[in-house]
């Protein structure tokens, strides 16, 4: 209760809270065209009346208007694991194995297979809902609907052209029109990489949509009121660090064209670096050839990432590092908020995010626990990489199934 009394005196200042209400409403609306506030819930706290949002869906599926598939691509096994189970559930009345839905003027893709307890899974970059692949095949024998979007930007998803248009607003807001257009109330929560920035994120701001969270790979950390956020990685890694580098539209986009596509994703997937990943504006055109590839990362999952990146490009992934500084901006209002849904951590120890300065010692000696005081285990695979839902993907169905029976 005190906590609750210090954020509203905090937020007293009406000038302030309709100030960041508009500029989120805002940035929504220029990109997803008109969006219906709900009227039912009008005495909602202020900062979830950016989230309620009416929006009208539909479904599609996974082929262009004459029914053909979009590329000549073969299928993975997933793929086709998945293709026939969708048969099935067509079969039995189900349809729901590749959809995808309207929001607004955008349309995203979705794979989702099963029945029971809904389970999102959320991506990074540069990554596709196929990351999740063995997952969702897993939790539907479980007896899980197991969904995995590509998320704005990516794959199959549409891509608007600004950065502005990929703030955490956005993206948490593409997410509650997805549960809503679906008809489900909470989900079971998981988040890889940007997708586990996303999903703290979509705690902090509507934690009645969740009802438990795995997150991989990226720990929360609360905003920082004094530095923005790309401002504070250029002071600790300088210039060169990636999230820098992605900064200037189509600067790392023509250095990602000087390399073969294929060499590109499998030097993204599979490797165990655990320095800062740091990019100078020559490496690139040196770039060595990338190791053979390891049993868990298939000559067909490498095609399968380099077609869907060789149609869409990297831009849209990109987008969600040049709004980090907005998203800073706009999520300002939620300063002080502890994510308060039960959580599960892990990550690698060959993740070259667990080896930033000062993130073990954060983790593991209550820094973590602090701002997410519904912390309930922490994980760390030992030989594990930063694609870990991948490289071990019976421990982590194992972890995540393990976690989220309990509720």
């Amino acid at each position: 209760m005190k906590r609750i009394k210090r954020i509203n005196r905090t937020l007293s200042n009406q000038t302030n809270k309709n100030y960041y209400i508009r500029k989120i409403s805002q940035r929504i609306d220029r990109d997803d065209g008109e969006i219906e506030e709900s009227t039912e819930n009008r005495q909602r706290r202020w900062r979830d009346q950016a989230w309620r949002r009416k929006r009208k869906m539909e479904f599609s599926h996974e082929t262009d208007d004459e029914g053909k598939r979009l590329s000549n691509r073969k299928l993975t096994p997933s793929e086709r694991e998945l293709s026939g189970r969708r048969e099935k559930e067509k079969t039995n009345g189900e349809d729901r194995a590749h959809d995808g839905f309207h929001q607004g003027h955008q349309h995203a893709r979705i794979a989702s297979i099963g029945s029971g307890p809904v389970i999102l899974f959320l991506h990074g970059f540069p990554d596709l809902w196929y990351s999740w692949r063995h997952q969702l095949l897993s939790f539907a024998d479980l007896g899980y609907r197991a969904i995995a979007p590509d998320l704005r930007g990516y794959g199959d998803s549409d891509s608007p052209p600004s950065h502005e248009s990929y703030t955490l607003p956005h993206i948490v807001g593409d997410l509650v029109g997805l549960l809503d257009s679906l008809g489900v109330d909470q989900v079971f929560l998981v988040g890889h990489d940007w997708g586990a920035i996303i999903a703290w994120w979509m705690c902090k701001i509507r934690p009645d949509r969740v009802k438990a969270l795995v997150n991989m790979s990226v720990e929360f950390h609360p905003r920082n009121p004094s530095v923005k956020t790309v401002d504070a990685f250029k002071a600790l890694f300088g210039e060169d660090y990636y999230i820098c580098r992605f900064q200037e539209p189509g600067d790392i986009e023509e250095d990602f064209a000087l390399v073969d596509m294929k060499k590109l994703v499998n030097g993204f997937f599979t490797s165990h670096n655990t320095r800062p990943p740091c990019i100078p504006k020559s490496v690139f055109k040196y770039l060595p050839d990338p190791p053979a590839l390891p049993a868990w990362f298939t000559e067909q999952d490498v095609c399968f990432y380099a077609d869907k990146f060789s149609q869409k490009g990297f831009t849209g992934g990109l987008n969600y590092y040049r709004a980090m500084n907005l998203s800073w901006e706009l999520t300002a209002p939620w300063d002080g908020l502890q994510i308060k849904v039960p959580v599960k951590y892990i990550t690698g120890d060959l993740d070259p995010t667990y080896h930033i300065p000062g993130t073990k010692e954060y983790i593991h000696d209550g820094g973590l626990k602090k701002h997410v005081p519904f912390l309930q285990e922490v994980v760390v695979m030992e030989g594990v990489g930063h694609f870990l839902q991948q490289e071990k993907p019976k421990e982590i169905t194992d972890h995540i199934y393990g976690f989220f029976k309990k509720f």
